[in-house]
């Protein structure tokens, strides 16, 4: 009797994918390239996709969105929830200017930072991760001031023009200031963490920002809890860095590397 063809078995679907720190720019094309080749082959088969922080190198204010590069940026985000994927918006520390013009846009919306949600019975919290990074005094001082409210309405007032100028700026002393910071500093602090974990009460923390890519393992009272960090991206270096994290339907977390392979 003929036995019947062998299948191969079929890969759990991503229910989300987890990005951040892509520092799109036009002066980067590989990597534009490389984020809209996700979106198209990727991000259009899961459930959702989680942005969380620095997408942009820099975000002026929602009335540059139709300027020619954030417009090609929107149209294929927009393509993909157009598909039916829930697309959501973690602002980071270059694009937290980023309002609900963008959201309506690309049919994100926009989440508070940090975020807790339940996925496939996992408690998770997402985060950026600069809020995390309280070792660096000045930096916290300087998030405290630009994410006031008066100071933002200050800022958008001005013509978008001198608004990128006044962040050119910007971004050349963040450069040397950090180039001055130790290592330690500009990364999270691990009371930070340790807080953030006890008060969401998720066993899983996913952000960026600190561009350390990793998978931190912890005990708290006999529960397991995980720390991913997501990786920066630059394929217009050698060689590319970039990735992302997937969960998976069977509640599996990976790690994937810009080909999509399993990094561990």
């Amino acid at each position: 009797m003929k036995q019947p063809a062998q299948t191969e078995k079929a890969q759990p679907e991503p229910v989300a994918l987890f990005i951040s720190d892509l520092h799109l720019h036009e002066s980067l094309p590989h990597t534009t390239q490389a984020f809209f080749d996700f979106l198209a082959t990727r991000a259009i088969k899961a459930q959702r996709l989680y942005l969380l922080g620095d997408l942009f190198e820099f975000w002026a204010g929602d009335d540059d969105i139709s300027t020619p590069y954030p417009q090609q940026v929107i149209d294929a985000l927009k393509r993909v929830s157009d598909a039916g994927v829930a697309l959501y918006w973690m602002a980071g520390n270059r694009d937290f200017l980023v309002n609900r013009r963008f959201a309506k846009a690309t049919g994100a919306k926009l989440l508070s930072d940090p975020h807790n949600v339940t996925l496939v019975g996992k408690k998770l919290v997402l985060a950026h991760g600069d809020e995390q990074c309280t070792s660096d005094t000045a930096y916290m001082t300087w998030r405290a001031q630009v994410r006031q409210p008066d100071w933002q309405r200050t800022f958008l007032a001005l013509p978008l023009g001198q608004r990128k100028s006044i962040i050119e700026g910007m971004r050349d002393r963040s450069r040397a200031a950090n180039s001055q910071k130790s290592y330690e500093i500009m990364d999270v602090n691990a009371d930070a963490i340790a807080a953030l974990f006890r008060k969401s009460g998720a066993s899983v923390m996913i952000h960026g920002h600190t561009h350390r890519p990793a998978r931190h393992e912890y005990e708290e009272s006999g529960k397991q809890l995980l720390r991913y960090v997501l990786p920066d991206w630059n394929c217009d270096v050698e060689p590319p860095r970039g990735g992302w994290i997937a969960l998976e339907t069977d509640g599996k977390i990976k790690r994937c590397g810009l080909d999509g392979g399993e990094l561990d």
